[in-house]
């Protein structure tokens, strides 16, 4: 039986050293092979529809238009549409206030979910890109050209960027341990990004061809569905890491375990109902960064469990002591996070316990039936009223649309393409 568990105790290690240190080593080697270079270009400048679903978000919806109106970039070549998905609190107030002509909205009488608001947006759109962000992210002016210039190259289908989340003076350890994960994310994307293979994009920024666009599933990530299309279509996709968006990240682990779990959930039922769109190269990238992870309990249950029956052993006896200390801080940090103190120390073991256990309930509750379609967005990740960092400075951001404050024009567009109500 030792050699049995001894087997089970190095499948785990294998697993997750192969997830988070070997995929990326793997692709960096591969870069050196078949690197995608696109014929960039600061000239090429085509119409661009920026696509926001938005439900009850009054208090991000107002300052966002404002800051995505404000973009540098031409005027006329610029329109933004947003699809209320049945809001209860005053973010149709709020849209109706605006007043531009590059502006328009709808309302779903009936709650249909993000993508079905994506969709109605997109049948609206005259824009030759779409530019996909959330209602609550900030995102800086020059960010669109940035994205645009890699589009001059007709091999590229999509290009993504890199979330953020700002600090705050009481970051939670959620934050802490989401910023870091991000940091993480960005160094895959960059690598997958050299050999023009981002796997997935990032929901809070992420640019395509119109002409790509495919009818979004209810219940699946608009960032995952697409870009599985648009690689099955032969196109690259690719990451820039100056095109950067702002969030505030939730400082609750509970949120934080919902969002995962969703995440994730979504992530498993999209590889079985996309699984047509991968082949090759794509499929390896799938299951290495994407499959294997979602299952990440499971080699840590190996390990676990595995050391127990090896404990007898000097080095299986250190392994296990680290063990304990390891998922001893995960509890501290846990219950350090919930009373929204300070992790220190505690903050790694406890958000990667944390997104693990996350990853496995979404996949389990996903082949159990359960869909995510429509969702509560986390309370503590909106109304990031603070400064974002700029280039070592800090600017304060776009003031939002209230009352008496509106953009210029008198056209209301929101007025035009909002149903009547019954």
């Amino acid at each position: 039986m030792t050699h049995v568990f001894e087997f089970l105790f190095w499948l785990g290690v294998v697993w997750l050293g192969y997830v988070y240190v070997g995929y990326p080593a793997l692709l960096w080697f591969i870069g050196l092979f078949r690197p995608f270079h696109a014929d960039a270009s600061d000239s090429y400048l085509p119409k661009v529809s920026v696509l926001i679903s938005a439900r009850n978000e009054q208090k991000d919806i107002g300052w966002k238009i404002t800051e995505t109106l404000a973009w540098n970039y031409p005027r006329e070549l610029l329109e933004v549409l947003v699809a209320s998905d049945a809001s209860e609190d005053g973010t149709d107030e709020i849209l109706a206030k605006v007043s531009d002509p590059r502006f328009r909205a709808l309302r779903l009488e009936e709650r249909k979910g993000k993508n079905e608001a994506l969709n109605r947006l997109n049948e609206l759109a005259q824009g030759e890109l779409l530019f996909f962000t959330d209602a609550n992210s900030h995102i800086e002016s020059a960010c669109l050209r940035k994205m645009v210039r890699h589009f001059a190259d007709p091999r590229v289908g999509c290009v993504t960027g890199i979330e953020h989340t700002l600090r705050e003076k009481d970051d939670s350890g959620v934050a802490a341990g989401t910023r870091a994960s991000l940091g993480y994310e960005a160094q895959v994307n960059a690598l997958e990004s050299r050999i023009g293979s981002v796997l997935v994009a990032d929901g809070s920024i992420f640019c395509m061809r119109r002409s790509l666009f495919s009818t979004l599933q209810q219940d699946l990530a608009n960032d995952f569905e697409l870009p599985a299309h648009i690689g099955e279509a032969g196109r690259a996709i690719l990451f820039d890491p100056l095109v950067v968006s702002f969030e505030k990240s939730t400082s609750s682990p509970t949120e934080e375990f919902n969002r995962k779990r969703r995440i994730c959930g979504q992530g498993i039922l999209g590889f079985w109902r996309l699984r047509n769109c991968f082949s090759g190269f794509r499929a390896w990238q799938l299951v290495s960064r994407k499959f294997l992870r979602w299952f990440g309990a499971v080699p840590l249950a190996l390990i676990l469990f595995s050391n127990l029956w090896l404990v007898s052993h000097a080095f299986y006896a250190l392994v296990l002591a680290s063990q304990v200390i390891f998922y001893s801080l995960a509890l501290v940090g846990w219950s350090l996070a919930t009373r929204r103190r300070s992790t220190g120390a505690a903050t790694f073991p406890f958000f990667f316990v944390l997104v693990n256990i996350a990853a496995l309930v979404g996949v389990i509750q996903a082949l159990s039936g359960k869909r995510f379609g429509v969702w509560e967005s986390a309370a503590h990740s909106r109304g990031s009223r603070v400064e974002i960092p700029l280039e070592g400075r800090s600017r304060p951001v776009a003031e939002p649309i209230l009352q008496e404050q509106t953009l210029p024009h008198a056209r209301s567009a929101y007025t035009e393409s909002r149903p009547k109500r019954r």
